[in-house]
């Protein structure tokens, strides 16, 4: 695994109370040129963290009642029925956070990984997920990569005191486009203007934006000509942004770069940091 501050923590619930969670490192001046923005679920861990957890769930698998109770848009909705049926069958916080430990990093993710730790003094990571803060925060912590990231930006997720894990939407929003529970680019903007603020005006240079999915789409309105997405080849991101590029649609204007494996991406950083 990643270790580019020594050894993996060991195991410990971490505090996951708020969906937004800064690290505690210093702001830095000179301000970082670049910000990296990313997903989690197949994009730095290697499937749906979701999934992972249900096989903790007896048999590993959901009754077909449950499966069948998702509504279009509204899977955090979904993921709260699955979370109290896993408690109710006794389904402990060990296992789900054995679950989540077990899965896997995308091909070369902790080479990319390595090369933000490398030039740390240059990149800003943020993760931008409709996954949820224990998922996240469980895994990253494992991985020794929790300090790589300024702020997570996802579901707040806490165990309470029937040993249920509860889960709550980010926020609400009035895009058309993305799950009722988050959209990303409502996030990113206000990240984005956010952060300039705190930087005394100072703008990043470029942002580049790591996904996968189709509610990675969204976000890339938010992003400009020396910006940079990068879908992951194969997957609806990839597809979505090729048709839309097709379609000359108003108002996308990011460069994309599509990788399938970490070290794509880190040999167009590479690259794109040499551009003054």
């Amino acid at each position: 695994m990643f270790t580019g501050v020594g050894e993996p923590p060991s195991h410990r619930s971490p505090n996951m109370a708020a969906s937004s969670v800064p690290s505690t490192a210093p702001v830095p001046y000179p301000p970082k040129r670049f910000l990296v923005l990313f997903d989690f679920d197949e994009t730095i861990v290697n499937e749906s963290s979701d999934d992972a957890v249900v096989r903790a769930a007896p048999g590993q698998q959901l009754p077909d009642w449950l499966r069948h109770s998702y509504r279009e848009g509204y899977y955090n909705e979904q993921m709260q029925r699955i979370l109290a049926y896993m408690a109710e069958q006794g389904v402990t916080e060990d296992s789900i956070r054995s679950k989540v430990e077990q899965i896997p990093p995308t091909p070369g993710l902790l080479t990319l990984f390595h090369y933000l730790q490398s030039r740390k003094q240059d990149f800003e990571s943020v993760v931008v997920s409709d996954a949820n803060m224990y998922f996240i925060e469980a895994w990253l912590e494992r991985a020794g990569a929790r300090h790589l990231f300024h702020r997570i930006f996802t579901n707040p997720a806490s165990f309470d005191a029937q040993g249920r894990l509860v889960l709550r939407p980010f926020h609400a929003h009035g895009c058309q486009r993305c799950p009722d529970n988050m959209c990303k680019q409502v996030i990113v903007r206000e990240y984005l203007a956010r952060r300039q603020q705190e930087r005394g005006g100072c703008p990043f240079q470029r942002v580049f934006y790591v996904g996968d999915g189709a509610n990675d789409i969204c976000p890339m309105l938010a992003l400009g000509p020396r910006d940079t997405a990068f879908p992951r080849r194969h997957f609806p991101m990839h597809r979505l942004l090729q048709e839309m590029q097709d379609a000359g649609t108003e108002g996308l204007k990011v460069s994309v770069v599509p990788w399938a494996s970490g070290q794509d991406v880190v040999d167009c950083l590479k690259r794109l940091e040499e551009e003054r």
